[in-house]
């Protein structure tokens, strides 16, 4: 199949292309790397009257340190999310995760902003935006909100951006001295989507779990903060027997959907055996 026929427009300014949403009756669609949204157009899944091309608008990039904060600008492409060196410092998860987004020639084009929006519950950068308690700054044509990745995800491919709305950037809290992370999933080929996948972000205080974050993805219809398996961590050394009380709440946690080719209690056992290698990669981080 073939894309309906559409008009074209190319703003230079976030306002530009707020009005021109707004002027196109709601019947648009914002298009920057296009990965997502090319093959929909094809398939005919989404016919927009009017395609806003927003990636060359400054305000959408750049890579930049604010404080405790870690701004992305939603343009940055994947492949400069597997190379930026303030991002690999500052918000290593996403360093983790990249080389796993699909292949080079996707990876070139994509952007960070884009995968986040469309909320593929497959996806790492959607899940390792929760995992490191990002907020996502969402524009509109009063102005820009910020909106925590704990309340981003609504269901599948629904997040909280509002029609016409455009994400902006991802602001991510620095990692300090005191936290460890692991990343990991699996999948039948490199760049196929996986079927489990798992970021984890943990804060130690005197070698017992402060806080953490533990982020499954490919497990349900939205990235998966595994509440249970955090619980059961809370004020414990990692050791072995932490390790197994995690692994044991964390099956209580998902509830991965019917799938012929991958039923739910494979996925489920997955989980657990991914679960357990992230911990013990971060115990063996541990002084």
């Amino acid at each position: 199949m073939k894309a309906r026929a559409f008009n074209y427009v190319r703003a230079s300014t976030l306002v530009e292309a707020l009005d021109a949403y707004e002027g196109a009756g709601s019947d648009a669609s914002y298009i920057a790397g296009g990965q997502s949204l090319v093959p929909s157009l094809a398939l005919r899944l989404q016919a927009p009257e009017l395609l806003i091309d927003i990636a060359h608008i400054p305000e959408l990039r750049g890579v930049e340190l604010k404080g405790s904060w870690l701004r992305i600008g939603a343009l940055t492409r994947h492949a400069e999310v597997l190379t930026d060196p303030l991002i690999r410092k500052h918000a290593p998860l996403y360093s983790e995760a990249a080389p796993h987004v699909a292949h080079p020639a996707i990876r070139n084009k994509g952007t960070i902003g884009g995968s986040i929006s469309h909320a593929d519950p497959a996806s790492e950068f959607p899940a390792m935006t929760l995992a490191l308690g990002a907020e996502l700054e969402i524009a509109n044509r009063d102005g820009t909100r910020r909106v925590r990745a704990d309340e981003f995800f609504i269901d599948l491919f629904q997040t909280a951006i509002e029609p016409g709305e455009l994400l902006v950037a991802i602001h991510v809290p620095v990692v300090r001295a005191t936290h460890r992370w692991a990343f990991q999933e699996l999948a039948r080929r490199r760049g196929d989507f996986a079927l489990v996948g798992c970021g984890i972000l943990a804060e130690f205080v005197d070698g017992a779990v402060e806080q953490i974050r533990i982020v499954f993805f490919s497990v349900g219809n939205t990235p998966l903060r595994a509440w249970k398996a955090e619980d059961a961590l809370m004020g414990r050394v990692l050791n072995q027997d932490a390790i197994a009380a995690a692994q044991a709440a964390v099956v209580h946690d998902l509830d991965p959907p019917e799938d012929e080719n991958v039923p739910p209690s494979m996925r489920r056992h997955l989980a657990r055996v991914v679960l357990g290698r992230l911990l013990g990669d971060i115990a063996r981080q541990l002084p």
